[in-house]
């Protein structure tokens, strides 16, 4: 799993046990280790290692930045000093996750030493008048698996809202004519969510191209990977090609610092190289590096969410949403000419031809069944939301392209959201369950999570530990 560093912030009060919270931040750093969490301690900070003075505020903040940590862990070891935790929060600007460990059975003299859950309440009142967002983690022991899985999808979350906030796309040409519906506004995604783009003319590609060609070592790998992992069926030119483009395309994102790309697609490219980019696509997809179709900056987003969200253990697909499932009420076909990463295959793909296209460069598989979220980033008139729910794979007919039917729980409730908007025919899936995950994550990204299947209550209940 991914590592995400956190910064660990264990506060306490004056008037409760200052012995029980040193006692109780130090099993919950052990904790902490046995579970294999990267943290940024504040022990160097005072001779307790807790933070309750306003005097190590500063310090502490200058020590998290420097180690760049990407979320700050709030175990309330006593009842804790809820504005000193508050004042930080607010300048480091960065998700919170609020806990403290259960208290004990008062003394055979009826004396608590904590009131840990207490503070809990202090802490959560005053984060809000600060506007900080944060995340709740029930109540509980160290032990109870409670901890570990809302600590485990809390650092999902700070790997989510990380990288949203260090999105740079690279866009390969305008988008097509015809998709009206890919539009965006670049500066409002600049201002609102610091989400940049890098534009580059389609010339700037095909230059790119021809370099990687006269180079050969690159693309030779590139083909050679080719013939290995899928069944190739087309020319060794075009294959040449299809792996020149791929090479380009991921130099031109390290040249201009991008963790995604957005593509033309057609119909200017198979004028200039004369193949389809979906192979290519799918390549740089099964590297880790999201590329979409159709110059949609708004799926770009999402895929970067949705692998986020799964801490980078599975890809993404981008697809369509294209028609509904001939027996199944509640089923759908997801699919594209051909993006999808190979790992998503349950097959060995081929290279061939697309269904709509007379150029060779798709891929034709069809994806893994089994449970999978889907997902769309979009928005517009000023007001950006998530569309995310559950779905599992289903049996179906064959089609062209890469593609996958799927079950969800209400297929007319999500037409209608699809329809209604701000969402189009475009969506991300993952072989993972990460709604609760991109849920939580809303709040920290400005954005209103919006879940088709009407299931808030379940997922606020899982955040909640239950």
């Amino acid at each position: 799993m991914k590592k995400i560093k956190i910064g660990f912030l264990p506060t306490r009060r004056s008037i409760f046990s200052a012995p029980d919270a040193v006692k109780y931040a130090n099993l919950t750093r052990e904790r902490l280790e046995e579970l294999g969490v990267e943290f940024v301690d504040i022990t160097d900070i005072n001779a307790e290692g807790l933070f309750y003075e306003e005097a190590d505020r500063e310090k502490i903040q200058e020590k998290f930045r420097n180690e760049k940590v990407k979320g700050i862990f709030m175990p309330h070891c006593n009842f804790g000093t809820e504005y000193v935790c508050a004042r930080l929060a607010k300048e480091m600007n960065l998700p919170v996750l609020l806990w403290g460990p259960r208290d004990e059975r008062p003394d055979e003299e009826g004396i608590r030493l904590r009131d840990s859950q207490c503070g809990l309440f202090a802490t959560g009142k005053v984060l809000r008048r600060f506007r900080v967002p944060f995340t709740y983690m029930t109540n509980c022991r160290l032990t109870d698996p409670e901890f570990e899985r809302g600590l485990r999808c809390f650092l999902a979350v700070c790997n989510v809202v990380d990288v949203f906030r260090h999105t740079r796309i690279l866009q390969i040409a305008p988008r097509p004519f015809d998709f009206w519906s890919t539009m965006c506004n670049e500066g409002e995604l600049l201002e609102r969510f610091n989400i940049q783009l890098s534009p580059i003319p389609m010339p700037e590609l095909t230059a790119e191209m021809k370099k990687v060609k006269e180079e050969r070592s690159e693309v030779e790998k590139i083909v050679a990977y080719c013939k290995d992992k899928m069944c190739v069926k087309i020319k060794p030119e075009e294959l040449e090609n299809v792996a020149a483009l791929k090479a380009a395309m991921k130099n031109l994102a390290d040249k201009y610092g991008c963790n995604a790309i957005a593509i033309q697609c057609w119909n200017a490219l198979q004028g200039e190289i004369g193949i389809m980019p979906c192979a290519a696509n799918s390549l740089l997809n099964e590297e880790g590096i999201p590329v979409v179709c159709e110059t949609d900056i708004h799926g770009a987003v999402t895929a970067l969410l949705v692998e986020a969200a799964g801490m980078d253990e599975n890809r993404s697909f981008f697809a369509d949403w294209t028609v509904r499932h001939p027996d199944n009420e509640n089923g759908e076909l997801l699919q594209h000419c051909g993006p999808w990463p190979l790992s998503v295959a349950q097959e060995k793909p081929v290279i061939g031809y697309p269904l709509a296209f007379e150029h060779p460069g798709a891929v034709e598989a069809q994806a893994k069944l089994g449970e999978m979220t889907l997902a769309r980033f979009d928005g517009d008139n000023g007001e950006y939301s998530l569309l995310l729910g559950n779905a599992k794979g289903v049996e179906g007919p064959y089609t062209k392209g890469t593609y996958v039917w799927v079950e969800v729980e209400n297929l007319k409730r999500l037409e209608a959201r699809l329809v209604e908007g701000p969402y189009i025919h475009h969506c991300v899936g993952i072989h993972q369950d990460v709604v609760p995950v991109l849920y939580e994550a809303c709040k920290y990204m400005g954005i209103t999570p919006d879940l088709y299947d009407n299931k808030e209550e379940q997922v606020k209940a899982f955040l909640r530990g239950e």
